[in-house]
């Protein structure tokens, strides 16, 4: 121990020192003897370190020399401190060799008394050793430090070293400095020379320089910025103290060389290692208070904070608080809060530390978790004194110091709270009796609310809106029921919750009653249902139970419905229904109804009311009166006859009317005593049951005979008589919609139907009434289903199937013969049933029978599986199949059923279009799923015949609405997709009834008619091509010629565009030709473009042809007036291209949104679906009725006489420039288009598509003969261009026409036929150049266009 009042300073030297030499250290200013001693590596702390380095000579070694000095005089420390790091390293020793070299001097440990004692603190950078500490002596007054450091003061100087050691381990500096000169590019391209100097001049100066930082090891230069020269290198050494560190900086300075002009205030250290980050919470959750604390060694209380999402410094808010401070001069802490933390708040922050050159700084990230709580969000409750549990859990096991439960409502219903912390869960029991909820109460919501509180303040909360109910109090209509049948009634039972699960009404026996007669309504504060009764009968005498459900408890009131007999005006039967009676006769009527009730019943005619004679025959009662006609003041007059029933309740109930016709005797040709009277030719229908035809055990027969006075015989004119069985279900059917419990009879109802339809069978086949009767009864029954299980639909299917049968279609003709819709109303009963099929379980569900088939599935949740039925019917060689893909399926509700049904026979039998010529000859199948779809839902089908070669066919379905409700066959929404041989693909965006239609009547894909048509066409249309550009070509190579005066310049620009228009539409036909192929889908976009600009050229040659046309009128009636050229070319244009250009842009934005623009087999506009075709039809008709009425005008104006007389050969002439005129303008002004007019209705004859087809395709041809090359001026231009005796006079002068004559000149024999034949005559040398003059022209130009 040294002595009390001496000073220790303890230092270390590195110094390097060579094998060949001595070591021999010189301290001038050190007057005291020195301790010195050596260590080697072996024996040193890992941070001090032996190094080889290069010598001149021989390998030299690094040594760490700890020297301790003492002072007897304590005011020689500073000044040696200060000597110390005054000093300029390297410094070389004393010996003879120089090979010894001091690299630099560091202080590490003070010793100063301290009273009776000696404190050893250690200097900026260093420490204590561990074991020195633990075995040591400290200063306590230093060494209240945090846990975990290392002591920095002890008491006395150890006796055995070490003195204080570096604190720390290796460190990388990044760091920058700036040098005054011009930044050069060069220095971004690692690879330069320019780089490469720099960074070997730097790196050599920042060795030497920072070589003197403990444990320095390597310096590398990383990068070179601009603002003038920033340089970026690391050093990788021990954290240096802040004074070797400006030392080692200078020694930079000095080695580097000044032309790098380096900015010695500019250096700059970063520093991240001495830098402790740390959080609390560890998990975060919103709400929390969070504290980031930032640790750092180094004594500075200067410290700032960065949210790295924003790059924003963080300053003092309501929401962040920063403190730092320094803890026993030791350490520097700085807590960041964060308040009621948000998961905006989330992300990285960086605390940065800055001391003078040095900045330490560290980077954190923060995640913010939100709160989850679970709980179901409605719940009810019924005032009950049941108990009833309310769940909350939080997803994050957080530390939850508390969990709540509060209340908000009309009413307070308190419960008991269960909360297990460990499993971050709690239950609140709620347990309500009828005292807690009072009268009006009953339907109140209270919201509880469970609310989660976490050790640092965040809070999460869930509301469970608990709805608390009583049992319901009913009320019902106060006043007694009694009505008569026939008569209607309504029930309503009123509740005074809202609350309820189910309500329903059934019988006192139980029996439910089927929904469809009742409604349930739910008001704020009160609930209600009605049962409503539009036809009582029998069956609704009883008692009724209004029930109101909710859960478990039930709320029930009862009504009794007195029901009297009265017989319903349907069930009453009249004989006769009409009668004729002569005035001097009488006649026999009755009212026959089933049943035996107390009714008093009289008959009325007119005003005169008859008593009626009651007969009972078996079950039937007839009530009857014997009329004579001389009864009544009156004679020849129509009246009409009823019965009246009333019951015992005074209720009363007319009867169908029977109508008389009283006539003259003398007028009577027919008598019968069942029939009647009639008059020549008079018809009259008679109930079957009263007519001559034998009952039936079964019961009474249904129907109607319909009888006709022939001479003097009733002749049966149509036997529409109803077997007695079939009749007896009919009246069953119609009773059965009446009943309450009709959807629980219907199962047994429809199984008898299919039985007793099989018994009678054979007969049905000769008889149309009971045909008719079993459809109306289907009819009937297919509005009572809300669903069909497989045996309902089996039966159902059993009699379709004979129904449909192949013996029976002949009865069905005579339906078709009349143009009722029996038909169309089996196929709707067949659908109603399907769609409220549904199949149990998940099973695949299927009938077969040989005249129908039915297919379904169920729609299972998830991905369905693709619904794809087929169908194969043997005996009528007919098959097909339907086909929906997975995502139409998706947008089904999961678990209903897709039901197809298919029918082979009922083509037959559902109508034609109007004209009888389109039929169905392949399978109906119709699909339908008891979901109503608002959508398009694509649907593809398959239908194979080996009927469809040589037919034009359409897809098609059974609109019910068609023909006034009657139904027809409708393509909207269906096109062919593709055709083969023998079967045909369709695809439709809707569900119902399918078919494909046929058509002979149009030429269909490989008839010899449409084989012809398409030769003609594609002949003509290379004709029309090559015609037109030869037009063109002409027009070019004589149109200064021909276009002298004003309007033969108009004429030729006309024909010019007409000739255009017409060649670009050609094009585009061959372009659509390429894009459609019939037997494949149609590229749609290509297809759009190709119709839109087929529509638009067409339209453009029309309008160029009405342009022509009203010149032509212009020219000839307003002779005097006179128009530029340029308004003439501007109107002309704007009426050619401007019109077409507002009608095509026009329709295709009416109807390509809803894709119905074009037709579904063609590239042209749509006529089934939008009519868009009248775009061009109507336009078109409208130019040829104007073009029309022009050639009219100009052949009027032709033949208007002259002032004197016309001489007989300029008679002659003007009759020729008629037939010319007629010649040119009926194909150049389109009325040869008229011809088309045909082919557009059905039934139309083939000539008419020959005509048309010809006319049209060789147009170009016409042109370019009439409207180009019959030009006179045309010729002479032509002639003058290319006629030979042009050639020859360029030889010779005196050549004339008449030794070289072309076959053109206008005095040739072929020219001279030609022109004769147009009303051309004489010689025309054509070298004689054509005289026109300004007089004549308004005169005589308006002909110009005939020639």
């Amino acid at each position: 121990m040294k002595s009390p009042r001496r000073t220790t300073l303890c230092f270390m030297i590195m110094v390097i020192h060579s094998s060949q030499a001595t070591l021999n250290l010189n301290l001038e200013s050190v007057v005291h003897p020195l301790i010195l001693r050596e260590h080697g590596l072996a024996e040193e702390d890992p941070l001090r370190q032996k190094r080889a380095v290069a010598t001149n000579s021989a390998a030299a070694e690094e040594y760490t020399v700890d020297i301790e000095i003492g002072f007897e005089n304590a005011s020689f420390l500073e000044p040696t401190k200060a000597y110390l790091n005054s000093l300029s390293f390297p410094l070389q020793g004393n010996s003879a060799g120089q090979a010894t070299h001091i690299l630099s001097i560091a202080v590490t440990t003070v010793c100063r008394p301290s009273g009776n004692e000696i404190w050893c603190s250690c200097e900026t950078g260093y420490k204590w050793p561990q074991e020195k500490c633990l075995h040591s002596i400290t200063c306590q007054e230093h060494d209240s430090s945090l846990t975990g450091h290392r002591c920095s003061c002890l008491k006395g100087l150890p006796s055995k070293g070490p003195f204080c050691q570096l604190q720390g381990a290796d460190v990388t500096l990044r760091m920058s400095v700036r040098l005054d000169v011009g930044f050069q590019e060069e220095l971004r391209n690692s690879s330069s020379a320019l780089y490469r100097s720099y960074k070997t001049d730097l790196e050599t100066a920042f060795r030497k320089g920072y070589s003197i930082l403990p444990g320095f090891k390597l310096v590398t230069v990383t990068e070179f910025r601009p603002g003038s020269v920033v340089v970026d290198y690391e050093i990788k050494t021990m954290t240096p103290s802040l004074e070797l560190m400006h030392r080692a900086n200078e020694q930079v300075v000095k080695n580097l060389n000044h032309t790098y002009k380096v900015d010695d205030n500019s250096f700059h250290v970063v520093n991240n290692n001495e830098t402790k980050l740390s959080v609390v919470p560890k998990t975060i959750l919103e709400g929390d208070t969070v504290t980031v604390v930032c640790e750092n060694e180094i004594l500075s209380s200067n410290v700032s904070w960065y949210d790295v999402k924003t790059g924003s410094k963080i300053q003092n808010s309501s929401r962040f608080s920063i403190n730092t401070s320094v803890l026993n001069n030791m350490t520097s802490v700085s807590h960041l809060i964060i308040y009621n933390v948000t998961r905006g708040d989330a992300g990285e922050y960086i605390c940065k530390l800055t001391l003078d050159i040095f900045e330490y700084w560290a980077k954190i990230k923060i995640d913010v978790k939100p709160i989850q709580i679970l709980a179901s969000e409605k719940t009810k409750v019924m005032c009950d004194n049941n108990p009833v549990f309310l769940n909350c859990c939080s997803e994050s096991n957080a530390n939850w110091s508390a969990i709540e439960w509060k209340q908000e409502g009309k009413i307070s219903i308190q419960g008991n709270t269960e909360t297990d912390m460990g499993s971050s869960c709690s239950r609140y029991t709620l347990k309500a009796d009828g005292t807690q909820c009072p009268s009006g109460s009953a339907g109140t919501t209270v919201t509880y609310t469970c609310e989660f509180i976490s050790t640092h303040g965040a809070r999460g909360s869930r509301n469970i809106e608990v709805t608390f109910t009583s049992v319901a109090n009913l009320t019902i209509t106060p006043d007694p029921i009694s009505v008569s049948e026939g008569q209607n009634f309504s029930i309503k039972c009123s509740s005074d919750v809202s609350n309820y699960d189910e309500v329903y009404w059934n019988t006192s026996a139980g029996i439910k009653i089927y929904q469809r007669f009742y409604t349930a309504r739910r008001y704020p504060d009160k609930a209600e249902s009605v049962l409503t009764v539009k036809t009582a009968t029998r069956e609704w005498n009883g008692t009724y139970r209004c029930i109101f459900r909710y859960k478990s408890s039930y709320s029930v009131v009862t009504k009794d419905v007195t029901v009297h007999p009265l017989p319903l005006e349907t069930n009453i039967v009249v004989d006769p229904l009409e009668a004729t009676v002569s005035c001097k006769g009488s006649h026999r009527f009755q009212c026959c109804i089933e049943e035996d009730e107390d009714y008093r019943v009289t008959f009325q005619m007119d005003s005169i009311t008859f008593p009626a004679a009651k007969e009972v025959n078996g079950k039937q009662v007839c009530y009857t009166y014997n009329f004579k006609a001389s009864s009544v003041p009156w004679c020849s007059q129509k009246v009409d006859v009823f019965c009246r029933f009333t019951n015992t309740a005074n209720n009363s109930v007319q009867s169908p009317s029977m109508k008389v016709h009283l006539v003259p005797e003398e007028n009577i040709a027919c008598q019968d005593p069942i029939i009647g009277a009639g008059e020549p030719e008079k018809v009259v229908q008679k109930l079957c049951q009263f007519s001559d035809i034998p009952s039936s055990p079964a019961g009474p027969t249904g129907g109607i005979l319909t009888y006709k006075c022939v001479g003097s015989q009733w002749k049966v004119k149509r036997n529409d008589c109803i077997f007695a069985p079939i009749n007896s279900l009919l009246q069953l059917a119609k009773a059965l919609i009446k009943s309450p419990s009709q959807d629980q009879k219907l199962p047994k109802y429809l199984k008898n139907l299919s039985i007793s339809t099989g018994k009678v069978q054979n007969e049905v086949k000769s008889s149309p009434g009971s045909l008719g009767a079993i459809i109306s009864i289907l009819d009937l029954l297919s509005t009572v289903p809300n669903q069909v299980n497989s045996d309902m639909m089996k039966h159902v299917l059993s009699t379709v199937n004979i129904i449909l049968s192949k013996p029976i279609l002949n009865t069905w003709k005579v339906f078709q013969q009349q143009r009722t819709n029996q038909s169309s109303q089996l196929l709707d009963s067949v659908e109603r049933f399907s769609r409220a099929f549904q199949s149990e379980g998940n099973a695949i569900s299927s009938v077969l029978h040989p005249h129908v088939q039915m297919k379904s599935m169920v729609v299972k949740s998830g991905h369905p599986n693709i619904y794809e039925q087929s169908f194969v019917f043997s005996d009528s060689d007919l098959r097909g199949s339907v086909v929906i893909d997975t995502c139409q399926l998706e947008h089904l509700q999961p678990g209903l059923s897709v039901v197809t049904m298919a029918f082979p026979t009922i083509k037959t039998i559902l109508a034609q279009d109007a004209l009888g010529k389109n039929f169905a000859d392949s399978l109906v199948m119709t699909t339908t799923v008891r979901h109503n779809i608002t959508t398009p839902f694509r649907i593809s089908m398959t239908f194979g015949n080996s009927n469809l070669l040589n037919r034009k066919l359409q897809c098609v379905f059974w609109n019910f609405d068609l023909a006034n409700r009657t139904g027809g066959w409708d393509s909207s929404g269906c096109y062919v997709t593709k055709h083969y041989e023998n079967s045909v693909s369709c695809s439709c965006d809707h569900l119902t009834s399918f078919s494909i239609l046929m058509s002979p009547d149009s030429p269909d894909p490989g008839s010899l008619l449409k084989i012809l048509l398409d030769i003609i066409s594609y002949i003509g249309l290379c004709f029309s091509i090559l015609s037109l550009a030869a037009c063109l070509v002409v027009e070019a190579v004589v149109w200064k010629s021909v276009t002298k005066n004003r309007t033969s310049y108009m004429r030729h620009i006309c024909i010019v565009n007409i000739a255009a228009s017409l060649l670009v539409a050609d094009i585009w036909f061959i372009v659509a030709t390429a894009i459609h192929d019939y037997y494949y889908p149609l590229n749609e976009t290509a297809c759009v473009a190709a119709t839109f600009f087929i529509h638009f050229f067409y339209l453009s040659v029309f309008f160029w042809m009405l342009t022509l046309g009203l010149m032509l009128l212009y020219r000839l009636v307003f002779i005097l007036h006179d128009t530029s050229k340029s308004i003439q070319k501007t109107i002309a244009f704007s009426l050619g291209y401007g019109c077409p250009l507002v009608i095509s842009v026009i329709t295709v934005a009416a109807t390509q949104p809803q894709e119905v623009y074009m037709r579904k087999n063609a590239c042209w506009l749509n006529w089934e679906d939008t009519k868009a075709l009248l775009a061009f039809v109507i336009p078109a008709l409208i130019i040829v009725v104007v073009n029309v009425t022009t050639t009219v005008v100009v052949i009027t104006k032709i033949l208007r006489p002259s002032i004197g007389d016309k001489p007989s050969k300029q008679e002659k002439n003007s009759l020729f420039q008629i037939s010319k005129s007629i010649g040119v303008l009926t194909p150049l002004l389109g009325l040869t288009w008229g011809f088309g007019l045909a082919t557009v209705f059905q039934g139309n004859n083939a000539v008419f598509h020959i005509v048309f087809t010809l006319l049209n395709a060789f147009q170009g041809l016409f042109i370019l003969l009439f409207g180009c090359l019959w030009d006179q001026k045309v010729q002479e231009a032509l002639l003058n261009k290319f006629s030979l005796s042009r050639w020859s006079s360029q030889h010779s002068k005196s050549t004339s026409l008449g030794s070289s004559t072309p076959v053109f000149s206008m005095s040739s024999p072929i020219s001279r036929r030609f022109n004769n034949l147009f009303g051309k005559t004489g010689t025309y040398n054509v070298s004689t150049p054509e005289t026109t003059s300004s007089s004549f022209e308004n005169t005589s130009s308006a002909y110009s266009l005939l020639n």
